[in-house]
């Protein structure tokens, strides 16, 4: 993997993790409501739980790659054009969601799950295997891509819950969440440029 390519996952992970999104939603709600210890298990649970997940879909895609080369240029074109899409949306948005947390934390078993459900986790997985692994070698780049997902993890999750009440008031100043939006979906679109370089 080149030093660009590495770079520009990078930057991608980073921008995944930290943007608004489901998970990081229920974290900033959990973290005013109930604390960052008991928020830990929820963000374990994230953490594992998207790592297991990017691997297994990487793995699986991987077997179909071999059988329909075509496929995988074809998705790293879709997933590079959803991104772009996504990087608008994140630019153009002018209001934070709000985040809801029941009667308790959520636990580490219902994080893990829950990513087999959240939107943004499979549009995260997808979209980094078909355009940043490498066919060439597949395998390391699949595992490069979830240790890295889930090393970001760690700092983003514990971000969205120590700052969760304040970050929220931030946040809800229009000039500062469109820079911060801006330069999110700047970030985004900065992070495929190289990824179309490695052949």
């Amino acid at each position: 993997m080149s030093f660009e390519l590495f770079w520009a996952l990078v930057i991608f992970t980073f921008v995944m993790t930290f943007t608004p999104g489901p998970n990081t939603m229920m974290l900033l709600a959990s973290g005013v409501n109930f604390g960052f210890r008991a928020t830990v298990p929820h963000m374990a649970g994230i953490t594992l739980g998207f790592g297991i997940m990017t691997l297994i879909v990487g793995m699986g895609l991987g077997e179909i790659f071999k059988l329909y080369p075509l496929l995988y240029t074809a998705l790293a074109y879709a997933g590079a054009a959803y991104m772009l899409f996504l990087a608008w949306k994140i630019a153009t948005t002018e209001t934070v969601g709000e985040g809801k947390a029941g009667s308790r934390p959520m636990t580490f078993l219902q994080a893990a799950a829950f990513q087999w459900v959240n939107p943004k986790a499979w549009v995260m997985a997808v979209t980094a295997i078909t355009t940043y692994s490498i066919p060439s070698a597949y395998t390391f780049s699949v595992l490069l891509l979830t240790g890295l997902f889930m090393a970001m993890a760690v700092p983003g999750c514990s971000a969205w819950i120590l700052f969760g009440s304040g970050l929220r008031r931030w946040l809800d100043n229009p000039t500062r969440l469109r820079i911060f939006n801006v330069t999110m979906a700047i970030l985004l679109v900065l992070s495929l440029v190289p990824a179309f370089w490695h052949g």
